[in-house]
């Protein structure tokens, strides 16, 4: 078992706290076997309100079960209970982290934002919930504050956590 971690960095002007709109968000990443290193030709989807049942485990569940077309090993990755989103609010286009999944047989190696995602006015503290992050870059008003709002540049890294 491995634990990985999601750190994202973005261009934030005049925003704050970058998250996902929802908790059934739908979370898209590549992933890839552990045990043969075949990487799967699609992004795949979690969500952390869906389980599935894990062959050979007494009532084992997990958000994501795989089984590689390589190999044929079944693996499984789920969120924590206890693991909270985290928002994003790093200045400068830092890296932070902002989730953190325990894998069991694959990696996480790729992450794709689409879906829809919500950050808030930094100034005037307006709540912009429809933020597609399928496009390079979101662009809005913030009519509050009187200033342009943008999220662009978003970039990610998996680490082990």
């Amino acid at each position: 078992m491995v634990r990985l971690k999601l750190s994202i960095s973005a261009t934030l002007e005049n925003v704050t706290a970058l998250q996902p709109a929802s908790d059934d968000f739908e979370w898209f990443f590549q992933v890839q076997c552990t045990s043969c290193r075949e990487t799967h030709p699609k992004h795949i989807a979690i969500n952390r309100t869906e389980e599935h049942e894990v062959s050979g485990g007494k009532n084992a569940k997990a958000h994501f079960v795989w089984r590689c077309g390589n190999c044929k090993r079944e693996s499984s990755a789920k969120f924590e209970p206890s693991a909270v989103i985290k928002p994003y609010t790093a200045e400068n286009g830092n890296s932070q982290p902002i989730l953190e999944i325990e894998c069991r047989g694959l990696e996480f190696v790729g992450f794709d934002p689409r879906g829809m995602w919500k950050c808030v006015g930094a100034a005037s503290g307006t709540v912009f919930n429809e933020v597609d992050l399928s496009e390079p870059e979101w662009v809005d008003y913030d009519e509050k504050s009187s200033l342009p709002v943008q999220v662009s540049e978003l970039k990610s890294e998996w680490s082990r956590a």
